[in-house]
């Protein structure tokens, strides 16, 4: 039997059941007005430096002018950003945008295998890459259709003598910069020199263009590419700015942006909710030096925040936190992993304000459900679906259950992915022909329509709000020579919420835990890094020789 849409009478008071998806034909078309409406606000704030949307409109122009002028890239073609949160991302995300480019969210800590990987698949033409991770592009961009580079350091828009001192100390005294051959590469300020008094592109995009290619792992291991269309990610603005919008002020609104930009949910969220009401982005570049990230929110008269749980529980357990001038917070929003009651508990105790929980994939772009703003605690729920969004769960013959009962949760809605770039298999297993998302999440749904996650179908493992996929691990693993069988699980981790752990069977009777941990260094990003290895004669095993990661992970020695 279906649900139906009970939800709808929890809606709070001013969120809308639907969207206009009319309201904007792409994302170029949302900045226009923006650009337009708040050109003296303050857009984006980093190191001190501070860029209104006149400046961002100018830069971003430039930019665009400079990929379609000089680089002569057309609608269609990929670029890859692979930067942390600094001034060049939005300037950089923007120009693309507005020239007609899909973008390919890159992740700096990539390492040369995975990086290869994702250009290569998505057939990425150009690339703009910070500096300190040059060495890596340099080592794989042979084996890629990457043709042109554009490199910026991390100082390079700040304002003088500053930009010149913060790249001297990263290049020189922290030598965070490795040496790199890049030739043909181009400076970023040079690109926006080179793209300056020349025209900006302004070509015709409509709800079915493609504007990311966002990767997502799988259950196979291979990173698959979600292709987010501008009517996706217009939709989603519209539904998530919707639900906020009664507690929004317009042009007055500063958020923290400490989750990376190049991340579904800080992307939507942040960037273009938040520009589109006139925010005041100020971006976080590294929100892992805690003491240095309460010293910048010293500075900020911040009106909302979004993170993961290990964020927040990072600055609640952080000296001075509490300190903090809480007086105009009024938002906090939680997503990309489960959100748990102590640290919710503690942050409205500290702050003042209800740390809402957001459920999202980076498939529905993500936002497909958040809590009420007019909840006041802690509801281990995920919240009710935003407007123009329906949810059911599913048995496991696909068909709808009840009210209260347990299965598969899923989504539909303007906000759904087209599917997986030139993965037609993989899209046939994840949208129905109705245009159906399976989650591959367990759910349930009260009698109000509220929404709960009761635990997760597939093997992914989430380390910091980040997917982590057991195969890709294993498949990374068992190119070790001393390694014969892994299999890679999820066990609990107070400060990730999940860590990664290995059941290794040995080849070669000499292998160390110490010498596997260097090898996946070199081998997988931070946080798909396994935190324990366990070494055993044999694996568990189905009939047909399937590794039991389940009986592995469930075993009293796992955790």
């Amino acid at each position: 039997m279906s649900i139906g849409q009970p939800w709808l009478a929890r809606y709070p008071a001013g969120v809308p059941a639907e969207i206009d998806l009319d309201s904007y034909a792409s994302i170029p078309e949302m900045l226009e007005e923006t650009f337009k409406q708040y050109a003296s606000r303050p857009a984006y704030a980093n190191m001190g430096k501070v860029l209104s949307y006149r400046q961002l409109d100018q830069l971003s122009g430039q930019f665009a002018a400079y990929l379609t002028g000089v680089l002569q890239l057309g609608k269609g073609d990929r670029i890859a950003l692979m930067m942390p949160n600094i001034l060049q991302y939005p300037i950089a995300l923007l120009g693309a945008l507005r020239a007609g480019l899909i973008v390919v969210n890159t992740n700096p800590l990539y390492t040369g295998r995975e990086l290869e990987h994702q250009l290569s698949d998505a057939g990425a033409k150009a690339i703009v890459v910070v500096e300190n991770f040059a060495a890596t592009l340099a080592s794989v961009i042979a084996h890629t259709q990457v043709r042109h580079v554009i490199i910026t350091g991390i100082g390079d828009m700040l304002s003088f003598p500053k930009a010149q001192l913060v790249n001297f100390v990263l290049r020189h005294v922290k030598k965070m910069v490795p040496a790199y051959q890049l030739p043909g590469a181009t400076r970023f300020t040079d690109a926006l020199s080179q793209g300056a008094g020349k025209p900006v592109p302004r070509p015709s995009l409509n709800h079915d263009d493609l504007a990311f290619l966002q990767y997502t792992g799988g259950t196979t291991g291979v990173a698959k590419g979600a292709m987010l269309t501008h009517g996706n990610m217009v939709a989603n603005l519209l539904q998530a700015g919707a639900w906020i919008g009664p507690i929004a002020t317009p042009g007055k609104e500063v958020i923290i942006t400490a989750l990376p930009l190049y991340h579904i949910f800080s992307l939507t969220a942040n960037c273009f909710v938040f520009m589109r009401l006139g925010g005041l982005n100020y971006l976080i570049t590294n929100p892992r030096d805690m003491p240095g990230f309460i010293k910048e929110l010293k500075k900020a008269p911040f009106t909302a925040i979004t993170g993961v749980n290990t964020l927040f529980n990072g600055l609640l357990n952080t000296p001075g936190f509490a300190d903090l001038d809480f007086s105009r917070l009024k938002l906090t929003l939680g997503g990309g992993m489960a959100v748990q009651r102590s640290v919710a508990e503690r942050w409205k105790k500290v702050t003042g304000c209800t740390l809402l929980e957001a459920y999202g994939l980076t498939e529905t772009s993500p936002a497909a459900c958040i809590n009420p703003y007019d909840i006041k605690e802690y509801t281990g729920s995920i919240g009710l679906p935003v407007p123009s969004t329906q949810v059911e769960i599913w048995s496991e013959q696909n068909l709808p259950l009840p009210l209260g009962e347990v299965g598969e949760l899923m989504v539909k809605g303007p906000q759904v992915m087209k599917g997986y770039w030139q993965r037609p298999d993989e899209t046939a297993k994840t949208l129905t022909p109705e245009g159906w998302l399976h989650t591959g999440d367990v759910a349930r749904i009260d009698a109000g329509g509220m929404v709960y996650i009761v635990d997760r179908k597939k093997d992914m493992i989430l380390v910091s709000g980040f997917n982590v996929y057991p195969n890709e691990v294993e498949d990374a693993v068992m190119a070790h020579p001393g390694v014969a069988e892994v299999a890679a699980v999820g066990v609990p981790d107070e400060h990730s919420g999940e860590a990664v752990k290995l059941f290794v069977v040995k080849r070669d009777p000499a292998l160390t835990v110490e010498a596997l941990k260097a090898f996946c260094r070199d081998n997988l990003t931070g946080y798909k890094r396994p935190r324990s290895i366990e070494f055993r004669d044999s694996l568990p095993k189905s009939n047909v020789g399937k590794i039991l990661r389940r009986e592995l992970r469930d075993s009293p020695k796992a955790n």
